[in-house]
């Protein structure tokens, strides 16, 4: 069973969509109004939680589109990685909330930054597998699509597999120390890979290994 990868796409777009909106339902507003200030104040592991995971977030919107650009049909397995793919993503409120939850009590915050972390590194396990199992497949792949391209494409997806793993074992450690190698990734994240230039490039030959 082989389908056209633009309605696997705009399934994604959706679910990823309906999770950065429930990021948003995770901040109560204070019940206090006469104290609102400081009520909104003590409201910071919320703020923090909610920008860092929708700053996540939109990396793995952003990582789907470059991977989807480059499939031209999707078959079973890809179908069902990518399933549990967005199950993984439709998780991520829920440890967006245990995160800001355990920053506001003082207390679990090393096993919040490890549920949280944990999420998005298995976001990047499964780009990772996915992105394998494409390349192995190459009549999954658009032919436009050189090795070059193909190579830049898995370093990304590796290098957000290293740099979450690196932040959440850091996390269990030192939990703030994890959340800022979390969020650092953010604006990392957005400078270019050697060979990215290169993915529009007529393929010349299959996409070999990175």
């Amino acid at each position: 069973m082989e389908r056209d990868p633009s309605r696997v796409v705009a399934f994604s777009d959706a679910v990823i969509a309906i999770a950065v909106t429930l990021l948003v339902l995770e901040i109560r507003p204070p019940e206090d109004s006469a104290h609102l200030l400081h009520g909104l104040v003590t409201l910071w592991p919320s703020y923090l939680a909610y920008v860092v995971t929708f700053m996540l977030i939109g990396q793995v919107w952003a990582n789907h589109h470059v991977m989807f650009d480059q499939i031209r049909v999707a078959d079973r397995t890809v179908l069902f990685l990518n399933t549990v793919l967005l199950m993984d993503i439709a998780f991520l409120p829920f440890a967006a909330s245990v995160l800001s939850q355990a920053f506001r009590d003082g207390q679990g915050e090393r096993v919040a930054v490890a549920l949280h972390g944990l999420t998005f590194e298995l976001a990047a396990v499964l780009f990772n597998i996915i992105w394998a199992y494409a390349r192995r497949h190459p009549r999954l792949l658009v032919s436009t699509l050189d090795a070059a391209g193909a190579g830049a494409i898995g370093r990304r997806f590796r290098l957000a597999l290293t740099w979450i793993a690196a932040g959440t074992l850091l996390g269990v450690l030192v939990p703030a120390l994890g959340v800022a190698v979390i969020a650092a990734f953010i604006p990392f994240y957005w400078l270019p890979i050697r060979g990215e230039t290169d993915r529009a490039r007529p393929r010349r030959g299959r996409p070999g290994p990175a």
